[in-house]
């Protein structure tokens, strides 16, 4: 196995996945870290606050550069955030269906070239739901931990009709900007077999 190249600030399997198609081998250092939205915060202030804390955190745990990320479900201004239960998701899920929200994805990068950051939005769609589509959802378990209740990757990327923006952020990692700022903090890509 390699050795890592990155401490990554989150526990996420998908960011993980995603690191990978990067060549990035990664050292998994999850932080917890307060997740209260301050009062009046814009939700790119938000998630860009989120991402420098968990990279923050995990940058005193090691030397290696260090990267932490937040995504957030945003629906008319107000960040639904995950399911607190069936009824929770089910409520955001009738909210989304039929209409286009924001995610919002921040990824910062802690290194030598000091703290970087970046926040992508990507317009998601979804199709109408009905009630009996959205509890077969809940059932398969994915919903649960999701930012707005659903995973765009797995089951719920039927009901997505259309994505202007970054598949990659909304997933969890924007890979175009953190190929970008790892770059930048020295960390080799595919091993570094490309320049």
């Amino acid at each position: 196995m390699s050795h890592a190249a990155l401490c990554l600030a989150s526990a996420s399997p998908r960011r993980r996945e995603l690191l990978a198609t990067l060549g990035v081998p990664v050292r998994v250092q999850p932080c917890e870290v307060d997740e209260t939205p301050r009062t009046g915060e814009p939700p790119d202030a938000y998630v860009r606050r989120l991402a420098r804390a968990k990279a923050q955190a995990a940058a005193k745990l090691s030397i290696l550069p260090t990267l932490g990320a937040d995504t957030a479900v945003v629906l008319d201004g107000h960040i639904l955030g995950k399911p607190r239960d069936a009824d929770h998701a089910a409520d955001m899920l009738a909210a989304l269906s039929g209409r286009e929200h924001r995610a919002l994805t921040a990824v910062a990068v802690e290194g030598p070239a000091g703290m970087l950051s970046a926040c992508v939005t990507t317009r998601v769609r979804m199709r109408d739901m009905s009630p009996a589509e959205i509890s077969a959802y809940w059932h398969t378990g994915e919903p649960a931990g999701k930012a707005g209740g659903y995973a765009i990757q797995g089951f719920a990327g039927a009901f997505v009709s259309e994505i202007h923006g970054s598949y990659s952020a909304v997933v969890g990692l924007p890979l175009y900007e953190t190929a970008a700022m790892l770059r930048r903090q020295g960390v080799a890509l595919w091993h570094g077999a490309l320049p």
